[in-house]
């Protein structure tokens, strides 16, 4: 019998080491696993891996929503990145809940990662909080005048996803021109440096990079070409199985901020203001780009669906691994019915209030 490890665990292993060795556990964050999590006289740790864009992931962080609902459990925020190095932390059993785009879902959902984890929530549905910017120096008006660019997105995240959408769109394609990898903010500081021509990212660093480029495309005008991409919360499989209260308990107190962005605005942005540290009526506007989704649309056939009968997130999830299974960004693209299984609709629509 063969010792050579299979691609897939070397690649697993690889990944756990990459995030003990870029110190999660040296920030916080446990790596033992949830229902071991907890000692004698202690409370059980639930981690949350959140990314600092404009959603009422950032509310119910500020809120403190979730410590008031779940008293009996410590909760831990861990920042992030990008969805990517959220992937990772998964694999590592590093983290229990996470905010992370539908680009690095569909490939954490396929080979070589299948993460056992499950969206349970759609934090937002991509608009205007996405786009494709060119700096005005370099002289670019379309994205047909791309060829030959340094264009700079973090790396399996939907933007990129997005930003090779948006080139396939123009027929061109990755190979026509330079893409760099880098996050948010190595992304502003390449900008400012003038490293780099363009740049597909989010908010809050796209508005700064908007105030001397020039936005050729958006998020929202590749979802009405059918190339829609969404903020999802995902759930460990392991907790919700074994903690299915605690799922519900953070699907109602996101239910209870995206309410408040629809509801009440301008208390929505003096929370999210005052996590990405801008005015709330900076972030206001910026909260005014995404769209959120009402429990009656959360649990539509359209989007998340109802417990035992997922809704179409399965088959968006799906078109985009179909498509980046496409430019060889993953090897292949799962059934649906792979992604149909990881959509967790237990207990809805009830548990969102509706």
């Amino acid at each position: 019998m063969s010792t050579t490890p299979s691609p897939q665990l070397t690649r697993r292993s690889a990944l756990t080491a990459a995030v003990l060795t870029l110190g999660l556990g040296a920030a916080g964050c446990s790596t033992s696993s949830t229902s071991s999590s907890k000692g004698k006289g202690s409370k059980t740790v639930i981690r949350i891996a959140y990314q600092k864009f404009p959603s009422g992931d950032l509310i119910v962080k500020n809120q403190k929503l979730l410590e008031k609902a779940l008293p009996d459990y410590t909760i831990e925020w861990k920042a992030f990145d990008s969805g990517a190095s959220i992937n990772t932390a998964f694999i590592a059993e590093a983290v229990d809940i996470g905010a992370i785009g539908s680009s690095p879902v569909a490939r954490g959902l396929s080979e070589p990662l299948n993460i056992p984890y499950s969206v349970a929530y759609i934090l937002d549905v991509a608009g205007k909080n996405e786009a494709l910017v060119a700096r005005n120096a370099a002289g670019v008006s379309s994205v047909k005048d791309l060829r030959g660019k340094r264009i700079a997105t973090p790396f399996a995240s939907t933007a990129h996803y997005s930003l090779l959408a948006a080139l396939d769109r123009e027929g061109l394609s990755d190979t026509d021109v330079t893409l760099v990898d880098l996050q948010p903010q190595d992304i502003l500081a390449a900008w400012k440096r003038g490293d780099i021509d363009a740049a597909y990212v989010w908010l809050p660093v796209l508005e700064t990079l908007r105030k001397d480029g020039k936005t050729l495309v958006t998020s929202a005008e590749l979802a009405k070409g059918g190339k829609p991409t969404l903020d999802l919360g995902v759930v460990s499989n392991t907790l919700a199985a074994e903690r299915p209260e605690v799922i519900d308990a953070w699907r109602k107190v996101q239910t209870e901020a995206t309410t408040l962005i629809r509801e009440k605005s301008d208390q929505a942005a003096k929370a999210v203001a005052a996590e990405l540290g801008v005015t709330p009526e900076e972030a206001s506007g910026q909260l005014s780009q995404g769209v959120f989704l009402s429990p009656q649309e959360q649990t539509s056939a359209t989007w998340l669906g109802t417990d035992g009968a997922p809704g179409a997130v399965a088959k968006n999830l799906h078109d985009a691994a179909t498509f980046l299974a496409g430019l060889d960004k993953i090897p292949a693209a799962p059934a649906e019915d792979v992604f149909r299984k990881a959509i967790y609709t237990k207990g809805l629509p009830g548990v969102l209030g509706k």
